[in-house]
């Protein structure tokens, strides 16, 4: 399956997805179904995901469900779930972000902390104090932790070693460089912090200090607008991929805001997304879906989506183009492409 249908160029086509621990398997689709029948909600490893993250060949995925975060390795082929008890028990884990030493970072919404596991998810420590803030994602950007607070409708900016709050920015409100809701984090190229305001329909874009670069949508039901935006992504051009789990898909804008096109679709079909949460763009771990692309798509980068409903928990897309019988490439997305 590709986006956008014909007759314009493809730029995305479904590659596979992740629920449970058959889908690591090398066998193909077909002769799975055949061995094992149609998967059910029994056999996931994850319940009800939201965040997910990608490190060293490997898929994180959080369950709000099971309280605790399952780990699809493809450079291991092994599965695995993480569920502590104790201090470091997940009670209703959201996020996850991984920083490139391994370290993991859970929002936990419910704890009302940032939990903080070891790249053997082993408990290391809690950030926050209960009714300090409640967090729904982080950004990590140097030696500072971006924390967006649902409940103050802040972004709260971190020192990562020692947890001090080095400032505040946003409050509640609808205007310009406020918020209502704040939910999911992205940084952009040019180290800027995109953040789905989700209670005002928008998304918004501050320097790391807090600073308004600008804010893209408003509430709508056609391309460039939004009904319930939660996650953000930025690939390396600065453009932004929007879930909208009302819609159930995925908007793309140019980084001005201007809609470029938008996929995926609820459904029972492998490549269906129901109830979207996040969405995230890949450079690193394109070599391992590969084998799932059509010869003539050249894959650039990957786009990943958590579903918290249905059969398929995380999808995989793969964004390219595709060679005509000469070897060139079709032309980038068009705004024409973006209609809904």
């Amino acid at each position: 399956m590709f986006y956008p249908a014909g007759p314009a160029p493809a730029r995305l086509q479904y590659l596979t997805r992740f629920s449970s621990q058959l889908d690591l398997s090398t066998k193909t689709e077909s002769f799975k179904d055949f061995v094992f029948g149609e998967e059910t909600a029994e056999g996931h490893l994850v319940n009800k995901p939201y965040g997910l993250a990608l490190f060293q060949g490997a898929i994180f995925v959080v369950d709000t469900r099971n309280a605790g975060y399952a780990v699809f390795d493809l450079a291991k082929g092994t599965t695995r779930v993480v569920q502590n008890s104790g201090r470091g028990a997940m009670k209703k884990p959201i996020n996850i972000t991984i920083d490139a030493d391994g370290t993991r970072y859970i929002t936990d919404t419910l704890r009302e902390q940032v939990l903080v596991f070891d790249r053997q998810d082993k408990f290391v420590r809690a950030i926050g104090q209960p009714g300090q803030f409640k967090p729904v994602d982080i950004a990590i950007a140097g030696e500072r932790l971006f924390v967006s607070d649902i409940a103050h409708h802040q972004i709260h900016v971190l020192d990562k070693h020692s947890a001090e709050i080095l400032l505040s920015f946003g409050g509640r409100g609808d205007k310009p460089g406020q918020l209502f809701q704040p939910t999911n984090l992205a940084l952009g190229p040019d180290q800027t912090l995109y953040v789905t305001d989700t209670g005002n329909f928008r998304v918004q874009q501050f320097t790391l200090e807090g600073e308004l670069v600008r804010d893209i949508g408003q509430i709508g039901t056609v391309a460039g607008k939004f009904a319930r935006p939660k996650g953000i992504a930025v690939d390396q051009e600065s453009r932004l991929y929007v879930v909208d789990s009302a819609f159930e898909n995925i908007q793309i804008l140019a980084p001005d805001g201007a809609p470029l096109l938008f996929f995926g679709q609820p459904g029972s079909d492998k490549s269906n997304i129901n109830m979207p949460t996040v969405v995230k763009v890949d450079y690193a771990n394109v070599d391992y879906f590969r084998k799932y692309a059509d010869p003539q798509f050249d894959l650039e980068y990957l786009v990943l989506v958590a579903s918290q409903f249905g059969l398929n928990k995380v999808v995989v897309f793969g964004f390219g183009s595709m060679r005509d019988k000469d070897g060139f490439h079709g032309p980038p997305p068009e705004n024409k492409n973006g209609r809904q």
